[in-house]
């Protein structure tokens, strides 16, 4: 154990020796871990097996119906040993025997559950995931408390050792699903995933240099439950807040759960809006570009779009600029402390977007679209999804600058055709828009009320399709 964990050089690995009917008990463990009064109360009552038992032969069997915790499994190798201690657990060695004792008393450093910050809802629960997976599995188990729930524990890395949890409803998910997902996992050959979830998410799926998310993150215990419902797998890892739900298609990038605390018609409205933002926030710039280029193509009655005088620099520059400069921003309100952010966002605002105008850099009607723009990538549930939305309007942008309507409808073509041919595990992208599913759609674009919601979506391959059951 001296060269295996660095028992007498790590100050954080405890080891401590007594005697116990005259054979020598070792017992190892993390001292940030583990609860120091655990390590008191169990020495305590080893020592007082002194006093109370005469059968040394029967060592073993009196160690363990002393060890008075829930989770104590025997463990028969170094390499356990060491997994067990570093992990956390209690390690119980005996002198003279092949065997010894893992106790389960973990107790990770870490924060309270509390409302996520990009998921805020106006009426909901206010709890959210924290980055003990331990926490993690319990506020799952709490909304599902069906027996066929399975929380399968795995470990990834050779020095991290990290934990990660593959949850899922066992008559409910798909076995070739969870059978992949496990395969893929257990192949992972890495030192160790410190970046957590997103290091595991590039390994589980294929993405390259595909911007667009293949796997939804999620940090309330709400929408993964019912994700886990509709027959979807969950994958905790430890040290994260954000848990991955597979497979994903775009449209579950598009909801959120206020859609599901309000009325049914509410909810299906702020969904529409949703759509609308999103669809804006990708198209709304090349579109009036492409307006800017070539008047022509507008009615009479949209004549007023474009630039009323020709400014210093030409549209298609203050375009690049303007997308760069909210990038700067929302940058800027990251890395800003909380105190000092609203006042930033006033000078960004108020100062430099008049400034910008003043001095002929950027036009009025450019800094407008540009802020349209940005505020749909914000109204993007999705972090990751806004962000890959921004690369492509950049990305027509460029197309309609350099080929005007040709390149404005090849690329828009290219662009959905791109959406389509993507998949997460074996899931088409777009679906069910394409390949079209025509109840599934109109469930996509309304917000069925609960009762009526019988039937789980079908790209997940669910073992039992209905929700509840239905008459007859």
């Amino acid at each position: 154990m001296k060269e295996r964990v660095g028992v007498g050089t790590s100050f954080d690995v405890g080891f401590r020796e007594i005697t116990v009917l005259k054979t020598e008990i070792q017992l190892y463990y993390v001292t940030g871990l583990i609860d120091s009064m655990i390590i008191q109360d169990l020495i305590e009552e080893l020592l007082h097996l002194n006093e109370t038992e005469r059968e040394r032969r029967k060592i073993a069997e009196i160690v363990k119906n002393r060890l008075l915790h829930q989770q104590v499994s025997e463990i028969k190798t170094m390499d356990e040993v060491v997994d067990q201690v570093l992990s956390g657990l209690i390690v119980v060695l005996m002198n003279g025997e092949r065997f010894g004792y893992a106790i389960d008393v973990r107790n990770y450093p870490g924060r309270s559950p509390e409302e996520p910050d990009t998921e805020r809802v106006i009426r909901g629960s206010r709890d959210g995931f924290t980055e003990n997976i331990i926490e993690n599995t319990a506020l799952t188990r709490r909304r599902i408390r069906d027996e066929r729930l399975r929380n399968e524990m795995l470990k990834v890395g050779e020095r991290s050792k990290t934990d990660v949890c593959l949850s899922y409803i066992k008559d409910i998910a798909d076995d070739g699903l969870v059978d992949l997902i496990r395969k893929k996992i257990e192949k992972i050959d890495i030192d160790g995933i410190t970046m957590a979830e997103k290091s595991l998410e590039e390994y589980i799926v294929e993405r390259r240099w595909n911007p667009y998310p293949l796997v939804r993150f999620t940090e309330r215990p709400d929408v993964a439950a019912n994700h886990l419902l509709e027959g979807h797998v969950i994958i905790i890892v430890d040290t994260s807040p954000s848990v991955i739900i597979v497979p994903t298609t775009f449209f579950h990038h598009s909801q959120h759960a206020e859609e599901h605390r309000q009325a049914p018609l509410i909810g299906s409205c702020i969904r529409w809006l949703r759509f609308l933002a999103i669809f804006l926030s990708i198209f709304l710039v090349p579109t009036w570009l492409l307006f800017v280029l070539d008047p022509t193509l507008l009615p009479g009655e949209l004549s007023f779009i474009g630039p009323n005088e020709d400014g210093n620099i030409p549209i298609v520059i203050q375009l690049i600029l303007g997308v760069i400069g909210i990038e700067f921003l929302r940058m800027a309100a990251i890395h800003t402390p909380t105190a000092l952010s609203t006042a930033m966002g006033l000078i960004a605002a108020v100062l430099i977007g008049q400034i910008a105008i003043d001095v002929g850099l950027l036009g009025p009607e450019v800094i407008l679209y540009i802020s349209l723009s940005a505020i749909g990538s914000y109204v993007t549930p999705s972090y990751e999804l806004s962000v890959a939305n921004k690369v492509a309007t950049v990305v027509l942008l460029l197309v309609t600058a350099i080929f005007g309507l040709y390149g404005y409808v090849i690329g828009t073509t290219l662009f959905i055709l791109f959406l389509a041919s993507l998949r997460s595990m074996r899931t088409p992208y777009l679906w069910p828009l394409l390949p079209f599913n025509p109840k599934a759609m109109l469930t996509t674009i309304l917000r069925f009320p609960t009762p009526f919601a019988n039937t789980r979506p079908s790209i997940v391959h669910p073992k039992n399709i209905y929700r509840q059951p239905v008459d007859k």
